[in-house]
This record gives C-alpha cells, structure tokens and sequence, in this order.
C-alpha cells in the first residue's frame, strides 16, 4: 500500500455547488502531475489569494483521485462527443465542450492547445 502522505487541498471555486451536489467527479488542471490514483484531496472553496484574515473554507470531505491522465484541451472540441460527455463529469451539463474549453482557458489564461492534468475522483 502507498503512503499517500498529507491531504492536499484542492480549490473548486468554480464549481463549489457541483462539489456539494457531488455532479462533478472530473477535473481538469494545470499542473498537478504528481497526483496518482488513491490520493485524497480536500475540497475548498479557494486555497490562493486569500486576504489576510480569510482562512481556507473545505466544501466537503476529502475525495479520492481514481485516474490521472494528461490531454490537450481541444480534445474536448476535437470529439464533440467526448467533449460533450466530460462535461456532465465536470459538473456542467448545460456546456457544450466548445463553450466549457472557453471557459477554462479565459480562467487559466491558456489555448485550446494546452496539456491539462484530468483528474477523476470520487467521493469518500
């Protein structure tokens, strides 16, 4: 068995309520290459940028990492049906992948052409 160490956190700012409701059991990252299946993360609404007397609110209970691969954005534009379906895992049915990749690369300040980390996970 692995010793997983800490638990990490892991900001879901964007999609607190998906987390709560617990919809969302896929997430895309920059960076985050370390994360193997088995780790736990702890969900929270944000963990950078805190003023000085903000303190790191969980949303929940940790979650569990289940599969960790790497894929560029645009696969999700690439393969409207993948695309499509991805979003319902990242919590937002209502998307078209074009629209969800909008999304994220205004957030992330990145291109349809940028590696992301896809995190699965369940919930603990």
């Amino acid at each position: 068995m692995r010793d997983i160490g800490r638990i990490m956190n892991i900001s879901f700012a964007m999609s607190i309520h998906q987390i709560r409701d617990e919809s969302k059991t896929v997430s895309r990252r920059l960076g985050w290459q370390q994360l193997k299946p088995g780790d736990l993360l702890l969900p929270v609404e944000k963990c950078m940028g805190l003023k000085k007397d903000e303190k790191i609110k969980p949303i929940r209970g940790p979650i569990i990492v289940t599969n960790v691969r790497f894929e560029p954005l645009q696969l999700m534009t690439d393969d409207p049906l993948y695309g499509n379906f991805e979003c319902i895992l990242e919590g937002f049915p209502d998307l078209t992948a074009e629209q969800f990749v909008h999304m994220l690369c205004r957030a992330y300040r990145c291109t349809p052409s940028t590696t992301v980390t896809r995190i699965q996970f369940c919930y603990s």
